[in-house]
């Protein structure tokens, strides 16, 4: 074995699970398992007396060591012996991954429309063998709307520059770009899923994943930060399903830190920015179903609703308006 690798230094302490014995004159000696899923622990100790670990020739873990393959790491333990443990390599669904896997593009699936997709669509978010985890918890700035003069495709939630930003599921890097590539995403990252979703990660300070790379749900791809179109350190959050945006709250609860379910029945209406979580499926609909101008320099009301096929006083009356109400540039108005 090559030792050629880079030592985390990650001390991994062991805590006893200490109980009281139903017998006080039963005494039972510890037994050890190993369970082989790191990161969350490499060796538990159970016991029914507080006997010191030494004392009962336990073998401690105490150091992991990254390999060439990054899904398998070197356990150290304090007798000078070493263990490969396999953490798990996801098993990715070519099928779904590499359709439309342009890395140099940041949006996919730019020749489909919202025609092209189904009335309703499954996905599978976890299960027993595949968890799933929140991006980062924390409080939200910003919503999936329409924002001033533009339509805001993602969560915005508040973090602190460096804090770690995790992948939800496993899936493929599809995206990893710096800002200047980016507009106002600043150092992106995109991941594609095998469960057909793409998520979005904008504004980051560092990116620790490339094009092409297989990620793990839980796996730390990035750092956020403050980069691109943005005021003030922040996530700003997508997920797409075959290029088209929706709510982000629809799946996680940034907040409390949890993903809502195991599966989410995404529908049509969805993809409107104007559908929200929290809304009836009727309200979703109707408001799916707005149609809305935007103001540009020689607008008029009169003009607008021959556009659009209404009269100016229905535009004013859904806009609360009046008929002498200054028309800015850029404002919305809704006329369906």
């Amino acid at each position: 074995m090559k030792k050629t690798y880079t030592c985390i230094s990650l001390l991994l302490l062991l805590f006893p699970l200490i109980t009281m014995a139903d017998n006080a004159k039963s005494e039972k000696i510890e037994t050890v398992t190993i369970n082989n899923k790191l990161p969350d622990s490499l060796l538990f100790v159970q016991s029914q007396r507080s006997l010191p670990a030494d004392l009962l020739g336990v073998k401690r873990a105490i150091d992991t060591i990254d390999t060439a393959e990054k899904f398998s790491k070197i356990v150290l333990y304090d007798d000078h012996t070493w263990e490969m443990v396999d953490i798990g390599r996801p098993v990715i669904n070519e099928d779904i991954i590499y359709d439309d896997f342009d890395t140099l593009s940041i949006h996919s699936y730019k020749h489909l429309t919202l025609n092209d997709l189904p009335d309703e669509i499954h996905i599978c978010l976890q299960d027993s063998l595949h968890p799933a985890y929140v991006p980062i918890t924390g409080k939200i700035n910003s919503k999936y709307r329409y924002r001033r003069t533009r339509e805001h495709k993602g969560t915005d939630i508040d973090l602190e520059r460096g804090d770690p930003i995790i992948a939800p599921f496993d899936g493929v890097v599809r995206v990893s770009e710096s800002s200047r590539n980016t507009g106002g995403y600043g150092h992106l990252i995109v991941l594609r899923h095998n469960n057909g979703l793409e998520t979005y990660y904008g504004h980051l300070s560092q990116r620790n994943v490339n094009p092409g790379d297989i990620v793990k749900a839980g796996e730390v791809i990035g750092l956020g930060g403050n980069s691109g179109r943005s005021t003030g350190p922040h996530l700003h959050f997508e997920v797409r399903y075959m290029g088209k945006p929706f709510d982000p709250e629809r799946i996680f609860n940034f907040t409390d830190g949890y993903v809502r379910d195991s599966i989410i029945t995404i529908k049509k209406h969805y993809f409107s920015i104007y559908s929200h979580y929290g809304q009836t499926d009727e309200e979703s609909k109707a408001a799916s179903g707005r149609l809305y101008h935007k103001i540009r320099s020689g607008d008029t009301l009169g003009a607008i609703a021959i556009k659009y096929g209404t009269t100016v006083t229905k535009i004013c009356q859904m806009n609360s308006i009046s008929r002498n109400t200054t028309l800015r540039i850029g404002r919305q108005l809704r006329v369906r």
